[in-house]
């Protein structure tokens, strides 16, 4: 080969690589090949599966899979503001017995600071127009779906400084929104963004990985937009969707309604009921605990829901029930919304009452960092004690017993407890069977997870004269239980 043969090919060699470096991909060049600048709105409609967040049937199982027959997302990227409607039926699942699935339809929507939900009220007549009810819990996750799209993340990106790292042939952009919600995501080759973590605060993960994934673009009105999305958030996905129409630059308003505006936080409130000597019936909100009084100390039954919770139930027991620590926590199974305020008693140094394969897994999740909405077993860090079991346990000092027994065979969660109290008669249950309200039509069909629940009573021989839910309006008869399933048949 020739020295000026050689010379031509070193320089065409030089030439194509200085192009390909002129067109590596860049946070700039995605938001041009995106349209982002001119996608001031976009609305997508998709199929596919929507999961429940926080309330797997076993610790090591999946969020249990909804089917999706309508998902439509109308976002407003410069408010910012989102609708999310969804209709859903939960996926029939071999092996599980579970209620007859029913269509639900979800109607949420957030405009800057605000988060609420369209329905009508509970329990309300056929055709009864819906009501703007505020949900400020939401407010984290909701603006991470706005972010999470492919659109949101360059364009909150580009706002918030992002850093550019090239990874191969992408580039991965990170940066802080909000001053506390890390984002970091993957931009690929053609300009299109692959990937978006998150983290956002939730009361039994702490920093939760929020991900979400894209693939299958289409260029649609000129903008190109994935045609699949999957998100995940603990681990397992929320959702999987195939999207089936995209619009771009439709009008999306959004208005806050006036109520949801006026509305005030509302405290923490927990009403108590003696149901026995030293028995109380801690109620006041969606889901109620009890308070069980010993000869030195309190045993509590459930902690559900959040720290805020937990703390205002611990408050009043200090009042009904003076001068005595709280010991132990009965915990009756691994949902997220029964076990959200675990961590503050663990802080208050209760030891926690649990099924077995329960325990474990509470030891993973509480290791894991809590730094965006610190509670008080983030700052304290002591170290969580538990009492196990796995068909029967008994607490007792002496007078009094407290007996708890593995509700066997219920589908709603394969570790799933149920507490007697043998001298009051009295059943403890949560989500196994929830007493009807006031008004409230008669099920059409039976229950299983109540109908397992009459099961257990009757195959223990326990002698049963009263049932406090926790949900539900209040304690009722055993015959209650009897007649709703008999109601249904």
């Amino acid at each position: 080969m020739s020295r000026v043969h050689f010379a031509k090919r070193l320089l065409a060699l030089a030439l194509v690589t200085a192009s390909a470096a002129s067109q590596a991909v860049t946070l700039q060049s995605a938001a041009d090949a995106l349209k982002v600048s001119s996608t001031k709105t976009i609305e997508f409609s998709a199929t596919g599966h929507w999961y429940q967040f926080g309330q797997a049937p076993a610790p090591s199982l999946a969020w249990p899979q909804f089917d999706v027959s309508n998902y439509t997302a109308s976002i407003n990227y410069d408010l910012p503001a989102a609708r999310i409607q969804i209709v859903r039926k939960q996926t029939i699942e071999a092996g599980r017995n579970r209620p007859a699935p029913v269509e639900q339809k979800v109607d949420q929507y957030i405009n800057t600071s605000y988060a609420w939900n369209l329905a009508a009220p509970q329990n309300s007549a056929p055709g009864t127009a819906p009501v703007a009810a505020t949900q400020p819990a939401t407010i984290e996750e909701r603006n991470a779906e706005i972010w999470s799209t492919p659109q949101g993340f360059i364009k909150a990106a580009l706002a918030n400084k992002a850093i550019e790292k090239a990874v191969n042939d992408s580039v991965e952009i990170s940066f802080i929104a909000g001053g506390k919600y890390h984002y970091v995501g993957t931009i690929n080759a053609k300009n299109r963004v692959e990937s978006i973590k998150t983290w956002i605060d939730t009361p039994v993960l702490g920093d939760t990985l929020y991900e979400t994934h894209f693939s299958e673009y289409k260029e649609i009105a000129g903008v190109p937009f994935p045609q699949h999305i999957v998100r995940s958030e603990g681990g397992f996905p929320i959702l999987d969707l195939n999207v089936n129409s995209v619009k771009v630059g439709t009008a999306i308003e959004l208005s806050i309604p006036q109520n949801v505006i006026d509305a005030k936080p509302v405290a923490v409130k927990v009403d108590a009921k003696e149901l026995a000597p030293g028995v109380f019936y801690l109620t006041g909100g969606t889901h109620h605990s009890l308070a069980i009084s010993q000869k030195d100390h309190v045993v509590i039954v459930e902690a559900p829901l959040n720290e805020e919770r937990s703390l205002a139930v611990i408050a009043k027991v200090k009042e009904l029930i003076p001068g005595k620590p709280i010991k132990y926590v009965i915990n009756t199974h691994a949902h997220f919304d029964h076990s959200g305020g675990l961590r503050t008693y663990v802080d208050a140094g209760a030891t926690i009452v649990t099924h077995e394969i329960n325990k474990a897994y509470y030891q993973k999740i509480w290791a894991q960092p809590h730094t965006l909405n610190p509670d008080q077993l983030a700052i304290s860090k002591k170290s969580a004690h538990f009492e196990t079991f796995k068909d029967k346990y008994e607490l007792t000092d002496g007078a009094r017993k407290i007996d708890i027994y593995s509700l066997v065979g219920n589908s709603h969660n394969d570790a799933f407890a149920l507490v007697y109290l043998p001298a009051e008669k009295v059943l403890i249950e949560a989500d196994a069977y929830t007493p009807l309200a006031a008004g409230a039509p008669a099920p059409t069909s039976v229950n299983p997870y109540s109908q397992n629940l009459l099961e257990n009573i009757q195959k223990l021989k326990l002698d049963v004269e009263w049932i406090a839910g926790l949900h539900g309006p209040g304690v009722v008869k055993l015959d209650d239980l009897k007649n709703y399933l008999t109601v249904a048949k």
